[in-house]
């Protein structure tokens, strides 16, 4: 009789097809936007409910919340935004210097070179025929044997985001997700005395945004829907206690 707790699927079968193999490859070689975005959006929530919170800690009203708020969403979605993109700049840049290097030293010591590569591949677990021959093949092609050299000796990625791209996407999730503790205090300029409350609505709203964002995340990392929730709704919940309660010690000293 067939186990059909351990048989696959046919799905799980089609996956492993030639096909589908050689697809799913090509599609990881793609760089993936999700952390700039992920991030994004976390950090706009939590340093704008920070700002709300602090103002309203310190009892200012709703026009300054909005203030504040929007200059936080453009000032540091920008400041963020511009550190992602000098950040993968630099890892570009630095890809390229170590390529150069790699080449010169191909060049000038080929024998270092390709013992560096025997002893990269010796640790992988290759040796006698093995080793000779997966050396010869690296070392016969300048160019994988540059990338062999940039990713197992350096560590380096040989394909990363485009930094134009993964700034953008932070600065949009800031943004989009960073607005979600403002639009009670919107509501209730736009629409005076409709909203006994907005900073609850506020924190009611960013909690629903900090567990989204956790949710969402899960789907792509394999783990707890719930748990990468409660995660991140405790770090925004933390964040925005801190400066509630920094908001109401400062504005208890100034004077009224």
């Amino acid at each position: 009789m067939t186990n059909l707790r351990h048989s696959p699927s046919q799905q799980h079968v089609e996956a492993h097809l030639p096909a589908a193999i050689r697809r799913r490859l090509n599609e990881r070689a793609r760089p993936s936007y999700l952390r700039d975005f992920i991030y994004g959006a976390i950090d706009g929530a939590v340093t704008t409910f920070a700002v709300v919170s602090g103002v309203a800690g310190a009892g200012l009203s709703s026009s300054v919340v909005i203030i504040l708020g929007i200059a936080n969403l453009i000032g540091d979605g920008f400041s963020m935004a511009a550190s992602n993109y000098l950040g993968i700049r630099a890892e570009r840049e630095l890809q390229l210097r170590i390529r150069r290097s790699e080449r010169q030293h191909i060049e000038w010591h080929p024998e270092g070179e390709r013992a560096e590569i025997r002893e990269i591949f010796r640790q992988k677990g290759f040796a006698g025929d093995d080793l000779d021959r997966a050396v010869e093949i690296i070392t016969s092609d300048v160019n994988q044997w540059i990338d062999t050299m940039v990713t197992d000796e350096h560590g380096l990625a040989l394909d990363g985001p485009d930094p134009r791209l993964a700034a953008a996407m932070t600065f949009v999730a800031f943004i989009i997700v960073g607005f979600i503790p403002l639009m009670a205090f919107v509501w209730q300029w736009l629409l005076p005395d409709t909203l006994e409350n907005p900073y609850l609505w506020s924190t009611l709203l960013t909690s629903a945004a900090f567990f989204g964002v956790g949710a969402g995340k899960s789907w792509f990392i394999e783990r707890p829907w719930y748990r990468e929730g409660l995660i991140t709704l405790a770090v925004g919940g933390t964040a925005a206690a801190l400066a509630y309660l920094a908001g109401d010690l400062i504005g208890g000293l100034l004077p009224k």
